[in-house]
């Protein structure tokens, strides 16, 4: 019947999250914390140079919060 299929959906859709889960959970042991950002318009890369140059540290992921800001 119908339901014989749904083992095998099963185990495809957790093959198919497992990926994406995993790349997501190693950007954030990586850069400390944070998912990796991507910078796919000039606004984008705008920012994460900005948030290089406010951090102090040269990463982008290493922020601050405004009261650091001078």
């Amino acid at each position: 019947m119908w339901y014989e299929i749904l083992p095998g959906l099963g185990i495809m859709t957790v093959c198919l999250i497992i990926p994406g889960v995993a790349t997501a959970q190693i950007h954030k042991f990586t850069n400390g914390g944070k998912e990796k950002r991507i910078a796919r318009v000039p606004w984008q890369w705008y920012l994460m140079d900005r948030d290089k140059r406010v951090s102090g540290t040269g990463r982008y992921f290493d922020s601050k919060g405004l009261e650091n800001i001078h």
